[in-house]
């Protein structure tokens, strides 16, 4: 019977559905067709095939020729299937030993050449293939993100002979070995940087430390873009679940994959000018947006007022959940958005509102409106919220002292103290402070007599609602553990409710 079977595997958001490639030959009359839902560069693949497959040598055959891909309801897009559909072809003439194709699966553009394009996804496919005790065959430049997962089986090939003689048994292909590289080198930008903003760069230390969100409020030029752009480097690497979760939303979108920063914790940086589905993601074949790109590191939003309000209000519901759920008409697609909001803002229209100089024009009814364009459900989750004051000149012209180069805000300490914090939140919870859910809030930040009567006068005073006051508490947490003290006491308490600004 010339059927053969062979396995290759779709790209549905961050998941890597299994899909059957069913090649039959009959007589008839000289055709190819393709069924199964496939795509315009799906049906477009039976032409790149064909040519790969006549100029590597082999005989394409002159009979009819059916290509299904099961399951028929998915969806198939993209030339990543080029590489399963020729070596159906192969196997279901004879070409190639038909059961040699068993236990693997394949993934690949073909180039008339029979030469491997690279496909966009490895990652995914390669979590999945695992899972089937499967080696997974990739285009060479899809090697580096297919061979990360622990204990994966990977093949890397530059033409589709490699693989005919490899399944052949002519010329047998080595395992492709993972590499492990040096770890991340942070580069010269340090909080030492920034003159002066003490209140501010203790705040990063606890954001870091906790993985709090954070609302940087003040006039132009006092350093708030620059705070943002250091915290990054304060952040320890990833563990090894977290950082491949990020290395797949990466196989999946347009961004290279780079090996050797795929455990530093990503930090996107979206213009204002972005659009709601550029945040969160989308489009007829969903694909992630800046949330999901930031998933386990930072998302930083500069001039947070000059966005779009319907943009800012498609935060909401992923910074609680950690998810975005994308529906569209034939499919559904979820993709993680754990990550921590760091903004930015000026006080107002001109940015001078409260500053030293006077020279703020501003009436209070502008005022009023470019406060109001950030909603207050958006403002009561973000756990940390405080004023960057302009330098006095006598700072700004100062030279840093010896004790000062040597002690103050030396990124390699506080990275290592904040390094310190989230080993002591993994070991006692398994999770940061601010991923903490309310029961879990209740157990770890238990307050005694003194910092509940502390606490009740911050609800009356600030007007906290539930969600504020768990945040607090949660940031009281963070400033606890950063000192090595398990009980919370009412100077730690005193501090978090030192970050909630007020109007």
């Amino acid at each position: 019977m010339n059927l053969a079977i062979v396995y290759s595997r779709a790209k549905l958001g961050i998941d890597a559905p299994l899909v059957t490639v069913e090649t039959h030959i009959s007589n008839g009359l000289p055709s190819l067709s393709i069924v199964g839902l496939p795509e315009t560069a799906v049906k477009e693949s039976k032409d790149r095939v064909r040519s790969a497959i006549i100029n590597s040598h082999y005989e394409f055959p002159t009979r009819r020729v059916t290509i299904n891909l099961a399951p028929a309801d998915l969806p198939k897009e993209g030339g990543r299937f080029d590489l399963a559909i020729a070596l159906s072809i192969l196997a279901a003439t004879g070409q190639i030993p038909k059961e040699s194709v068993n236990n693997y699966e394949f993934l690949g553009e073909l180039a008339l050449t029979g030469h491997l394009r690279a496909i966009q996804g490895a990652l995914p496919a390669a979590l999945q293939c695992q899972t089937k005790s499967r080696t997974l065959v990739v285009p060479m430049e899809n090697s580096q993100e297919a061979a990360l997962p622990q204990n994966s089986k990977t093949l890397a090939i530059n033409h589709l002979l490699d693989i005919t003689a490899h399944l052949s048994g002519q010329q047998l292909l080595n395992e492709y070995q993972r590499k492990e590289y040096a770890p991340i080198v942070s580069d010269n930008r340090s909080l030492r940087d920034i003159k002066g903003q003490h209140q501010a760069k203790r705040a990063l230390e606890i954001v870091a430390a906790g993985g709090h969100n954070l609302l940087l409020v003040g006039p132009p030029g006092t350093g708030k873009t620059m705070l943002a752009s250091r915290l990054p480097f304060l952040l320890p690497e990833l563990s090894e679940s977290a950082a491949l979760e990020v290395a797949a939303i990466q196989s999946i979108s347009n961004r290279h994959f780079e090996p050797q920063n795929w455990k530093r914790p990503p930090f996107r940086a979206p213009h204002h000018t972005a659009s709601a589905i550029a945040l969160v993601g989308g489009g007829s074949h969903p694909k992630p947006g800046e949330i999901s790109l930031a998933h386990q590191g930072l998302l930083f939003l500069d001039e947070l007022p000059e966005f779009d309000r319907k943009v800012l209000e498609v935060l909401r519901e992923p910074i609680e959940s950690g998810e975005i759920v994308i529906s569209r008409a034939h499919q559904q697609v979820c993709f993680p958005a754990k990550f921590q909001l760091i903004a930015a803002m000026n006080p107002c229209p001109c940015g001078y509102h409260g500053s030293s100089n006077g020279n703020c024009r501003c009436t209070p009814d502008q005022i009023s409106r470019y406060r109001n364009k950030i909603s207050g459900p958006l403002l009561d989750r973000i756990d940390m919220q405080i004023e960057v004051a302009a330098n006095t000149e006598d700072l700004l012209y100062r030279q840093p002292s010896e004790s000062e180069s040597q002690c103050e805000s030396k990124s390699d300490t506080l990275r290592e103290r904040v390094s310190n914090c989230r080993l002591l939140q993994q070991q006692r919870q398994a999770k940061t402070n601010a991923e903490l859910l309310a029961a879990e809030t209740d157990q770890f930040c238990a307050l005694d007599t003194d910092c509940l009567n502390l606490m009740s006068q911050a609800i009356e005073r600030l007007a906290l609602s539930g969600r504020a006051y768990h945040r607090l508490l949660k940031v009281a947490r963070t400033i606890a553990d950063l000192e090595k003290s398990d009980p919370i006491k009412p100077a730690h308490l005193m501090e978090a409710m030192s970050y909630r600004k007020t109007n």
